[in-house]
């Protein structure tokens, strides 16, 4: 069974909340969609509340499911869902990045992406389209 990781992806406005790692490591200095692993016992939902709350203090609630791509880090597979979420508050600290944005989609695309995250960039112009 593959490793999983999840994302997840707030839009608001025709803008979606993305950030950018800390320089170093695999993704240093890339721009994604917030998330990470999911650890055993543990569901995609309550990793997404979890790496929020680790990674910027910030409570959030999970949506529905966008959509599924996988990719190899380390000669592993990891499978990543990623999930509508909405901030429940506003307020964020940056612990494990080193800045935030609110980006237009087409924005999105001229940005320096990890490889895994942009996979879901079909998923997230259906969304856009589609938004409510």
């Amino acid at each position: 069974m593959a490793a999983r990781s999840v994302a997840g992806i707030a839009a608001e406005g025709g803008k979606v909340f993305i950030a950018k790692r800390f320089k170093g490591g695999d993704m240093g200095g890339k721009w994604e969609f917030p998330g990470g692993k999911v650890e055993e016992n543990e569901t995609d939902e309550e990793a997404l509340i979890r790496e929020y709350e680790e990674e910027f203090g910030a409570a959030i609630r999970v949506g529905p499911r966008l959509g599924q791509t996988s990719f190899e880090h380390h000669g592993i597979t990891r499978v990543l869902n990623a999930y509508r979420i909405y901030f429940t508050e506003r307020a964020l600290t940056m612990r494990e990045h080193a800045e935030s944005r609110w980006v237009s989609f087409a924005d999105l695309e001229t940005l320096n992406f990890a490889d895994s995250d942009s996979k879901l960039f079909p998923f997230l112009k259906i969304l856009m389209e589609n938004r409510d």
